[in-house]
């Protein structure tokens, strides 16, 4: 944690555990001093002490999570203009204080009033809010101003000492206005309530899921305040149920402003939802979709730009068009790149625009989903490159393998083969003449040309096998496992011919894993198998061997890998140790059918090969 968000945490806890101290030492001070003839109930002096320690909570809350400090800071302010209330048997005696005391011991119920009126967005937005607190804060400066001029120590005020500010005894002037400051402020108090309460009713999802307890918090209280304000006036009690109520409904409105707040923040939590829910790329109809069920907004749109069409759109191809909207209840969030390019426009309600944070989040996430689209669709445009690029260059060495078997057989091995046979025919003719020397050198001659065509004959097959051209698969596979030092059972259905890369990629494969049991694996038995599933060859070779064998063993294990991934497959390999090896190859066959074997090739078939 930074040093200055340390000191930030310190002096707020150190502020608030300071009012609720001294909240809570004037709450019982006043008690005390209070003659036990004139003292409330118990149990609703306990509640009076307890709805600071309310606020008090709630501005640690709101510190943490509220939009701006303002919030926190007017909960403090509660606090400390809560205490008043309690400590004229303890201040009596100060001329100079408790007039000053007295003038602003109803500020509290300003406060509470302007919390309401910056709920949730943090701020007075509207002229109407601006007009409320302003006629708020000015009747309570005329009621100080009142207070210090005209108040005088009685029933109305305190049974205090003199006051040393007054100017005149006008008691009747001093109590009409004292009772129009309690009037208008109940007054505006209802004011704000019904016109909270008629947002909430009239509003939409999205609004009263944000201010869902606000407006009964506030109406409780707004209707008690009104009832004391006239009974005051008729200097009558309101009684003590009702004054319950009240502190009840006064402490419900912080709670009710972090419950809100909390919400909002837990909408802004959903929008890292929606980015998993998008993050392979901006489907549009799912992101409009997702983005209603987020913001629980009902009435989102999502309208596209289309660059072709000069546009928005939204999923469907439909434009946007004028709002139908009387009531104003709707608001348009325009996202762009970084760049300025425009992305989309969101028809959201307009209640969410008191919550900046969140739509920034969801311009955001919009952004990051087009991104991660367009990012996505490169990637896949580079793999399938790769990938083509891949399978010419593994056809292109079929090609170049094909092309030098065929140029040993019909050049070279033509030529050897013509020459053992001129050789021989010129040894039966020293033979005839009855030269044995010359004998000898043309039959040692002759063996070593037919060593020489053999080990030519087998380079031409590990090129390109000539079984595999003639009869794919199913003559090839059976011909190399006989070669192979470990007996070798072959199952080979590959009902026809295969594509030729695929059949050329599968028999080099064989070719490779079948040298590694005879090298490495210390088997005494193995099995290949090839047959079409589901439109891929599937390839296994296993050995009852030592096992243990990883892809990165060697460049023969890579080359297999290489090999079938070029033409789009798979290569997977088990090799437990001590529990032998199974690989196997998957190869997608494509649009390519198996073709019907020539009738005149051998059907494949099982059997062993013994080496």
């Amino acid at each position: 944690m930074a040093p200055g968000r340390k000191r930030r945490i310190a002096l707020r806890t150190v502020t608030i555990v300071g009012v609720v101290a001294l909240s809570l030492a004037m709450e019982v001070s006043g008690f005390l001093a209070t003659p036990a003839s004139e003292r409330e109930e118990i149990s609703y002096t306990t509640l009076h002490a307890a709805v600071p320690l309310v606020f008090a909570a709630c501005a640690g809350v709101a510190w943490n999570i509220g939009p701006t400090r303002l919030p926190a800071r007017l909960m403090i302010g509660f606090v400390v203009l809560w205490i008043p209330q309690s400590i004229y048997h303890v201040i009596g005696d100060v001329g100079w204080l408790w007039p000053l005391v007295r003038g602003v011991d109803l500020g509290w119920a300003v406060i509470t009033g302007v919390l309401v009126l910056i709920y949730p967005r943090g701020w007075l937005a509207g002229a109407f809010e601006r007009w409320i607190a302003g006629i708020a804060l000015g009747a309570s400066l005329v009621n100080l101003v009142t207070v210090l001029l005209f108040g005088s120590p009685g029933p109305e005020t305190c049974d205090c000492v003199a006051n040393p500010y007054q100017v005149a005894e006008a008691p009747e002037l001093f109590g009409i206005l004292d009772s129009a400051y309690r009037v208008v402020g109940g007054a505006l108090a209802l004011v704000i309530a019904g016109r909270l309460l008629v947002q909430w009713v009239r509003g939409s999802v999205p609004a009263r899921t944000v201010a869902f307890l606000m407006p009964l918090a506030l109406l409780a209280w707004a209707s008690t305040l009104a009832v004391q304000a006239a009974t005051y006036a008729a200097q009558t009690t309101s009684g003590e149920v009702l004054a319950t109520i009240s502190l009840i409904a006064i402490a419900s409105v912080p709670v009710s402003f972090v419950a809100g707040i909390s919400h909002a923040r837990n909408m802004r939590a959903r929008v890292a939802d929606l980015m998993r829910i998008t993050r392979e790329g901006a489907d549009r109809g799912l992101w409009a979709e997702s983005l209603a069920r987020t913001l629980r907004d009902a009435s989102v749109r999502v309208y596209w730009w289309d660059e072709e069409r000069a546009g928005y759109f939204d999923a469907a191809g439909t434009p946007i068009g004028p709002k139908d909207d009387p009531r104003g209840s709707q608001s348009i969030l325009p996202v762009a790149s970084p760049l300025g390019v425009p992305i989309a426009l969101i028809r959201h309600d307009r209640v969410l625009t008191d919550n900046m944070r969140l739509l920034d989040g969801v311009s955001s996430a919009l952004r990051l989903s087009v991104d991660n689209g367009r990012l996505r669709s490169e990637i896949e445009r580079t793999l399938e490159h790769v990938r083509q690029s891949r399978q010419r260059i593994v056809e292109a060495g079929v090609e170049a393998r094909r092309r030098i078997e065929r140029d040993l057989h019909d050049g070279a091995q033509q030529r050897l083969v013509s020459l053992g046979m001129s050789l021989r025919l010129a040894a039966d003719r020293a033979g005839e003449l009855g030269d044995p020397e010359l004998l000898g050198e043309l039959e040692a001659a002759i063996d070593a040309l037919g060593t020489g065509l053999r080990e030519l004959r087998e380079l031409a097959h590990g090129i390109h096998p000539s079984l595999l051209s003639a009869g794919g698969l199913a003559l090839a596979v059976p011909e190399l496992a006989g070669r192979c030092p470990v007996p070798v059972e072959v199952d080979v259905q590959a009902e026809g011919r295969l594509p030729e890369l695929i059949e050329s990629t599968a028999y080099f494969a064989v070719a490779e894993l079948l040298a590694n049991v005879a090298k490495h694996a210390r088997a005494t038995r193995a099995w290949v198998r090839a047959h079409v599933s589901d439109g891929e060859l599937v390839l296994v070779v296993r050995d009852n061997g030592a096992g243990g064998a990883t892809l990165d063993g060697g460049t023969g294990m890579l080359g297999i890998v290489d090999r079938v991934e070029a033409v789009g497959g798979t290569f997977d390999i088990d090799s437990p140790p001590g529990a032998g090896t199974t690989a196997t190859a998957r190869i997608p066959l494509g649009d390519q059918a198996p073709q019907a074997a020539p009738a005149a090739e051998p059907r494949a078939g099982v059997g062993v090969a013994e080496g």
